[in-house]
């Protein structure tokens, strides 16, 4: 049953459609991923689906008593404000009753106590219907579910835990309905995580905006697209979504391939000679008319940002090398003796919680800061550009033009020299907005202006800090792309999963403690070397040996040792054999992990990567099997 319902639903900013005769619906229990490119809509929509807007022309019906809670892309709170009436204020209209009901008992004998008794009656209602009563305890259970210290003051938290003390505020009303604009946004890696096994939990009905495509894959049981002011539904999750609307894609080109072929067919008969004119059909003119309109009125696909890499002069074999390297600050260790060698050409991820210290190893790593102990070398020839996550490089007064070539009309992008209008056209920017301040730009378009300026100077070190935020999946794709093909080092901070998956060679882990280590491959590979890692531990832990005693006297008699057996024909050829075979899996695995340990592997290769990995995996377990086999055989036979 829909509980919300989107009916030939217009929306219009300028001449632009938003909404164009748009439809949507949600049904009971849904968990729909919104998703589409930047400047499409997609908040304008969830806001009036929250009753924050209002559509130009159509019609949107609520189920009755339907109740909605929408949680921003940035939250606002008063930062005086502590934790429990931050939640709390979610249901501000539930404390204005129990205020109203406490001031009503102290007013009896005043006037007219009819007219008080009938007022409190409403009150009493009304907070019967919403569990009012019990205002303190839900917000206490909110808090609790959430992990949130209620005494904290707002402004003394971090903007993962302002998301998640919205979060809390939406919960505490018990919607039906919950929406969301880009939730994951300055959630670290353990925080998504969280908020996917949230919303999964979630019984009402979920909407939510996010680019977060390992997200989208988690939690979502139906993609829905807005695409050129049109809604289309795609059953299922992100995955599913690509290869419906890769064929949804291929069908529409030709689809329009045909009709461009018939329409030129049309337009070169009515440009005929004087004797074709004099037998012309009027049918068929009215015919051309009406597919001229058709073409004039058809919305062709955005068009996709270019990227090319101004790629400086090629930078040392070695572009840092880190050994036995730390870094405090007071008494908490940020880096506690860590060693690594980042080679050209590397491309290393960094995780870790918010707060755990990816700044400063990169710092550290590119001499910006002094270890407190260790040594830390920089290669020659270094070029290092930046991509600043919280965008403080750019001049909010400054034109477009300005911040990507100041006081020129040309950029220089691999010895080519371009206009600054073209070049801004091809990051998505029409050329009458190449005069227009920054302060102008939404979040995703400041983030296209950052990579157009970042893409512009020559460099062959890149340091991205939360490049994927408010860029759409479109763009993303792009600029894994070029990344995977740039010749440089690249340095990334990101919390999108799938982006790091297809574009680092290593990734830099924070354990806690100041403790880093290193792993071969993306995301998914440490994590699946995490999850392995307690489970390999304990098979790689003797077994405590059981000792049994028949007297705890000094002079007590040991046991009898067990009488060995004679070997087996079998185990004999084992005991000869498996020494071989042992050293010829490690052999195997040594060359898989020189393989794994080449980065133009995963540019060239990934498909490659994966067959590598999990021949790697083999590997352990014969090895770890064979071992034991060998072991147990040769134990045997010492004893024989």
């Amino acid at each position: 049953m829909a509980v919300i319902s989107l009916s030939d639903a217009q929306l219009a900013f300028g001449h632009v459609a938003l909404l164009d005769h748009a439809e949507f619906s949600l049904e009971t229990g849904e968990r729909v991923g919104l998703i589409g490119r930047n400047g499409t809509g997609k908040s304008s929509l969830l806001k009036i689906i929250a009753g924050l807007g209002k559509l130009d022309d159509g019609l949107l019906v609520l189920q009755q008593g339907l109740r909605i809670a929408y949680v921003a892309q940035e939250p606002q709170f008063d930062p005086a404000m502590s934790i429990f009436d931050a939640v709390a204020s979610g249901v501000a209209d539930i404390q204005a009753l129990l205020a109203e009901y406490d001031v009503l008992t102290t007013q009896f004998g005043e006037g007219d106590d009819a007219a008080l008794m009938d007022r409190m009656q409403h009150i009493q209602s009304q907070l019967d219907v919403t569990d009012g009563w019990n205002l303190s305890n839900r917000v206490e259970t909110t808090l609790q579910k959430l992990n949130l210290d209620g005494q904290r003051v707002i402004n003394t938290l971090s903007g993962g835990m302002k998301k998640r003390v919205a979060l809390a505020r939406a919960l505490v009303v018990a919607p039906d309905v919950l929406i969301l604009d880009e939730p994951t946004n300055h959630l670290d890696f353990s925080s998504i995580a969280w908020l996917e096994d949230l919303l999964r939990d979630f019984r009402g009905s979920l909407l939510f905006i996010t680019h977060d495509r390992s997200f989208l894959d988690n939690v979502t049981t139906r993609i829905v697209e807005l695409d050129r002011g049109h809604l289309r539904s795609y059953p299922g999750n992100f995955s599913a979504y690509v290869i419906r609307k890769a064929d949804q894609l291929a069908i529409e080109d030709i689809e329009n391939a045909k009709f461009d072929k018939i329409l030129a067919q049309e337009e070169v008969w009515i440009r005929k000679g004087v004797e074709a004119r004099r037998t012309r059909n009027e049918g068929r003119v009215r015919r051309l008319e009406a597919l001229r309109n058709e073409r004039s009125s058809r919305r062709d696909q955005q068009g996709q940002v270019k990227m090319d890499l101004a790629a400086g002069e090629r930078s040392g074999k070695i572009v840092a090398e880190l050994v036995d390297t730390s870094k405090s600050y007071g008494d908490r260790k940020i880096v506690d003796n860590f060693t690594a060698t980042i080679m050209r050409g590397d491309k290393v991820g960094l995780i870790g919680i918010n707060g755990a210290g990816k700044t400063t190893l990169l710092k550290l790593i590119l001499g910006e800061e002094q270890p407190d102990a260790g040594t830390v070398r920089q290669g020659s020839k270094l070029q290092i550009a930046y991509f600043d996550q919280m965008r403080e490089q750019l001049n909010e007064e400054a034109t477009l033009a300005d911040t990507i070539a100041p006081g020129s009309d040309w950029v220089e992008i691999n010895g080519q020299r371009r206009h600054v209008m073209t070049y801004l056209s091809d990051f998505l920017f029409a050329p009458e907005r190449a005069r227009s301040p920054v302060k102008s730009l939404s979040g995703g378009e400041r983030n296209r202006l950052l990579l157009a300026r970042l893409f512009a100077k020559p460099a062959n070190v890149l340091v991205l800090d939360e490049p994927t935020n408010d860029l759409d999946i479109d763009t993303l794709e792009l600029l894994e792309q070029l990344l995977e093909e740039y010749t440089g080092t690249v340095f990334l901070v990101s919390h999108d999963r799938t982006f790091l998956d297809n574009v680092v060679t290593q990734v830099f882990v924070a354990e806690g403690g100041g403790q880093w280590r290193e792993y071969i491959g993306g995301y998914s590979d440490w994590e699946r070397v995490r999850k392995s890692a307690p489970a390999v531990a304990a098979r790689e832990t003797p077994k405590p040996v059981a000792k049994s005693f028949t007297s705890s006297a000094p002079n007590a008699v040991a046991a009898a040792p067990v009488k060995a057996k004679k070997l087996s024909f079998k185990d004999q050829r084992d005991l000869e054999q498996l020494p071989k075979m042992i050293a010829d899996l490690e052999a195997e695995q040594a060359a898989l992990s020189l393989r794994l340990a080449d980065p133009d592997l995963y540019r060239k290769e990934a498909a490659e990567v994966q067959k590598l990995n999990q021949r790697f995996a083999e590997i352990d377990a014969l090895l770890m099997d064979t071992l034991e086999r060998w072991e147990a055989i040769e134990a045997r036979a010492k004893g024989a």
